[in-house]
């Protein structure tokens, strides 16, 4: 899609020219936060474009009233819809939709999309980089030769551990998992994989119960949506039951886990480390019981954040947007019932 002219988000204060009533008869757009200029560029060439000063609850109440289109990148309070009368599109600038109230959605008639697949890459080399980061402590042994020299720094390499030979446990193998799984073949580690269609597990991927995976891991990775069966997985007991030594990588959703209990493992040296870039709570304000805690890696929801897929989520979320207000359907439409109430 040609790129248009440049424009800049309507003033906050001055969201008007999106209404029927508009001489301009332009849709209004509320982003909640802002997307890649290139892709802010094209939907003003359309629409009119506001962006949202914050993600607060009654700002963004305040904002949706004349909107027709929502581009997501954050939480939405579950009655905003009540506050949306000329809604009809909402789009997740990503995959997964536990930020937005789908059902209540779905009430009003309003479609809901996402981007499947838009950020694959980015949260698999997350994934990658932080079992890296952790058998191989080489911010720490950078740390080591820059403050106490090489003889110091050398010997911290011994107790590194290689990701060959090792068994990884993917809990959710959907497209992130599946590329997981193929990235970590190729690294030599053996794959198990936990999912409720072991029918559809690709190749080279073996199918195991939430006992045994956590048995015999020695890297576990959640990447598995939040709903009423993911919530709580990890509890005390299943960490209780890693390999002593494990690794623990959560870039699913904070709730997945007893965070309390992971944190306590890390801290009796039963688990060898942890990466977590999902939070019970978001944003972290410093004072968590995470930031004293040793062989845990801290990331704030980035893993899928990259000026790479930035861009290509943009660009999935104006090009999906603008269907939808065209009257189109495109196929990544989570809940396609409203087009029949739509007409």
């Amino acid at each position: 899609m040609p790129v248009g002219p440049a424009r800049s988000p309507a003033p906050v204060d001055q969201p008007s020219s999106g209404d029927p009533s508009s001489p301009a008869g332009r849709p209004t757009v509320l982003l909640t936060s802002a997307i890649h200029p290139q892709w802010t560029a094209e939907l003003a060439g359309h629409c009119e474009v506001v962006l949202a000063p914050d993600a607060a609850p009654a700002t963004l109440r305040r904002l949706i009233g004349p909107a027709q289109g929502l581009i997501v990148r954050n939480a939405l309070p579950a009655d905003l819809f009540e506050h949306a009368p000329r809604l009809r599109a909402v789009v997740r600038h990503g995959v997964g939709l536990d930020m937005i109230p789908v059902e209540a959605a779905s009430a009003r008639g309003i479609a809901v999309a996402n981007l499947p697949g838009s950020n694959t890459t980015a949260v698999v080399e997350y994934c990658v980089a932080a079992m890296l980061h952790l058998r191989r402590d080489l911010a720490g042994i950078d740390a080591r030769l820059r403050g106490a020299g090489w003889s110091a720094a050398r010997p911290l390499a011994d107790s590194g551990a290689e990701l060959a030979q090792g068994v990884i446990g993917v809990v959710g193998v959907g497209a992130i998992g599946s590329r997981l799984a193929q990235v970590a073949a190729g690294l030599g580690m053996r794959v198990i994989g936990l999912t409720r269609r072991p029918a559809s597990l690709p190749a080279g991927v073996v199918a195991v119960d939430k006992p045994t995976l956590f048995a015999q891991a020695d890297v576990v990775v959640l990447c598995c949506p939040l709903n009423d069966q993911t919530r709580g997985l990890v509890d005390a007991a299943t960490v209780g039951a890693m390999k002593p030594g494990a690794l623990l990588i959560n870039v699913s959703r904070g709730p997945v886990i007893d965070t309390a209990a992971v944190l306590e493992a890390l801290r009796q040296g039963r688990l060898g480390g942890a990466a977590l870039d999902v939070h019970d709570h978001q944003p972290l304000a410093g004072t968590e019981a995470v930031f004293d805690c040793p062989r845990l890696l801290l990331t704030p929801h980035i893993a899928g954040v990259t000026a790479t897929s930035l861009q290509a989520m943009s660009r999935g979320a104006v090009q999906t947007l603008l269907a939808l207000l065209g009257g189109e359907r495109p196929p990544n439409v989570v809940n396609p019932e409203v087009f029949a109430r739509q007409g």
